[in-house]
């Protein structure tokens, strides 16, 4: 999210665009990518350590405030505790989801239960990272992809069967919508 900052706000909502605003993000966005990098390179000589150290300040630099913003880092424990609650079920609905598709393809009239299709529906969540959350966790599930999402929430889903289709948005939606702090009665 960009916020653009005008001459006319309170100077105390000015400050915290500063230096030390940053400070945070930055270094944990530069842990977790050199750690990632580590792990995936699997080379701890002094090469491939100063590339990683050096590729890591500079996309860190350039895109910590995508990942992680300052105002937000107060409540990523609460998030990141909600969000690994929220997995099992996802890990579930995605087991669930692949056992309907194995039989889906097995079924010996294949051609009468499948009914691919488009859903548009636009989400209640107003948390840009919620709605990539969902799209992914939608995208994640077989048997439905994300084909689009705006920045105000409208999802076009494309769907193999109606089974699939029938419970958008429904709970995935809810579940993503408690991670990120949002309720809706």
């Amino acid at each position: 999210m960009i916020r653009k900052k005008t001459p006319s706000q309170p100077q105390a909502e000015r400050s915290e665009s500063g230096n030390g605003s940053r400070l945070v993000p930055f270094v944990v966005t530069f842990a977790v990518m050199m750690t990632t990098w580590v792990a995936l390179s699997g080379k701890l000589d002094v090469f491939h350590l100063s590339l990683g150290v050096l590729s890591c300040l500079i996309v860190s630099f350039i895109s910590s405030d995508l990942l992680i913003t300052a105002t937000s880092f107060k409540g990523m424990a609460g998030l990141w505790f909600r969000f690994i609650i929220y997995m099992p079920w996802l890990i579930k609905e995605i087991v669930l989801a692949n056992i309907h598709l194995l039989k889906l393809v097995f079924h010996p009239r294949l051609h009468e239960k499948i009914n691919p299709q488009l859903i548009e529906f636009r989400s209640r969540m107003k948390d840009e990272m919620g709605l990539v959350t969902f799209a992914n966790s939608i995208t994640l599930t077989p048997g439905t992809i994300t084909v689009s999402l705006s920045v105000y929430g409208d999802y076009v889903v494309h769907a193999i069967d109606d089974a699939s289709a029938e419970p958008l948005p429904g709970e995935m939606e809810t579940r993503i919508a408690t991670v990120f702090g949002e309720t809706h009665g």
